[in-house]
């Protein structure tokens, strides 16, 4: 390395150094909230906050970032004065004008050694509060019932002391699904680094796992494991798994593996490898029900199989698929449903099955469900 090279190798680090200390020492302008909901025709204010002090005078411009005309702000521009102290504070107020979601950020100038990196919020703007109360009732109605549909099954298998009739393949694919399902929630919920891996990816961004995410995945990872174990005690004929869902399976867990090895190693990152895992996840959901809809198709009867849990599970597709419809329309945002049709597909996809295990149960083999405790 020649002297010239050496020479400004040393300035850029002096460099990089001291502006890592300018941004420790930075004057930070936030918001009290990031996130605001609103309903059309409503004012809600929010304070802007100066945490540090300025030797110049400040401007201040807050605007939608996608203009949209969804919100007006008063005011949205503001002259922070010279010499302001620590704690100085701005009331903003902001007024629905039309549903959606948008976000506000805003802009200093002159641009100096100020931290604005906490100056937004995220916005929704709905058209009725009465439908966010019902949306929020439907909610924890479908939560209630897809946690309690794994019980009508276990209740069949102890009254009959069998578990002829219900499908191991789906079993084996839906505890996979359901572990990596909870590995996912868990780990970007408690574990602080991954979540720190998905704010740098988004930084505006809001973490999509909530507690009863958390709650309902270790649930069901843990009332399915303990329906497999009643295959180990009670009467199941020559039931098995079968080759096709054991090359499935070891295909999930070979893709697992790699992706696990290679955020190990530092090729991927950890949440590459937790977004891998829910992919697989959505993958099943998809094909575990054909084994036992199959299942019953050749044995001409869902005897065995619990037509409790495909009601609840009915149940809670439809009022998802219907939560889904009312946030869109009270929100504006029916490309989450079009333009993003992923989460609503597999849930028609799941109510499409139950309603074809309701015609064999009540309609195409119903003369054979005398023996089937329901």
């Amino acid at each position: 390395m020649n002297l010239k090279e050496r020479i400004l190798l040393q300035t850029f680090a002096v460099l990089t150094v001291l502006n890592v200390v300018c941004l420790q020492d930075a004057t930070r302008l936030s918001l009290s909230s990031n996130d605001l909901t609103l309903v059309v025709g409503e004012t809600k204010n929010l304070s802007l906050t100066v945490d540090g002090s300025l030797n110049t005078s400040l401007t201040i411009y807050l605007y939608e970032d996608d203009g949209h005309g969804l919100i007006s702000i008063t005011p949205n521009q503001l002259t922070i004065p010279a010499n302001s102290q620590s704690n100085w504070t701005q009331e903003i107020s902001f007024f629905g004008e039309n549903p959606g979601h948008a976000e506000i950020v805003g802009n200093a100038t002159p641009v100096a050694v100020i931290d604005d990196s906490n100056l937004f919020v995220r916005i929704i703007v709905a058209n009725s509060s009465s439908i966010i109360l019902i949306s929020f009732i439907v909610g924890w109605i479908y939560f209630v019932a897809w946690s309690i549909s794994f019980y009508p099954q276990i209740w069949i298998n102890i009254k009959r002391k069998s578990v002829v009739g219900l499908n191991f393949d789906f079993l084996a694919l839906n505890l996979l699904g359901h572990t990596l399902y909870a590995l996912f929630n868990c780990s970007l919920y408690w574990i602080t680094t991954i979540e720190d891996e998905y704010f740098q990816r988004f930084p505006r961004g809001v973490n999509p796992v909530e507690l009863n995410d958390v709650f309902f995945s270790i649930h069901a990872s843990l009332i399915t494991a303990f329906t497999i174990s009643q295959c180990f005690i009670y009467e199941r004929g020559e039931q098995r798994v079968s080759n096709i869902a054991r090359g499935i399976l070891g295909l999930f867990f070979t893709i697992i593996i790699v992706t696990f090895i290679c955020s190990a190693v530092g090729v991927w990152h950890w949440l590459d490898f937790l977004n891998t895992c829910s992919y697989i996840k959505l993958a099943i959901t998809l094909i575990k029900y054909v084994p036992q809809a199959v299942m019953n198709y050749r044995r001409k009867s869902t005897v065995g199989w619990s037509i409790g849990n495909i009601i609840l599970d009915f149940t809670g597709g439809l009022l998802s698929m219907l939560q889904m419809i009312l946030n869109s329309y009270n929100y504006n945002d029916w490309q989450s449903i079009f333009g993003d049709p992923t989460k609503f597909g597999l849930g028609l996809f799941s109510v499409l099955f139950d309603i074809v295990f309701m015609l064999q149960h009540y309609v195409f083999y119903r003369k054979q469900q005398t023996k089937q405790i329901t």
